[in-house]
């Protein structure tokens, strides 16, 4: 399963564009960032969707992309 997550710059940001995403219809959930993280505040959007399209619908809301980062998990 390949997935992304996108890091923002606070807990409220990070619920803000939960909301926003799946009132769109694109599921997307908060996770929380590991403790040696550099970016952000320690949460990140965990989507499936194409994260350019993601990223823009976030800028374009006045929502800070802090980092980006393509996780793939094995079976």
């Amino acid at each position: 399963m390949t997935y992304t997550l996108i890091s923002v710059s606070s807990i409220t940001y990070a619920m803000k564009a939960k909301t926003l995403l799946n009132n769109t219809g694109r599921y997307c959930e908060i996770e929380r960032q590991e403790r040696n993280s550099r970016v952000g505040c320690g949460y990140s959007l965990r989507i499936k969707d194409d994260p350019q399209t993601v990223c823009e619908i976030l800028e374009r809301a006045g929502i800070a992309i802090k980092g980006r980062q393509t996780v793939e998990r094995g079976r």
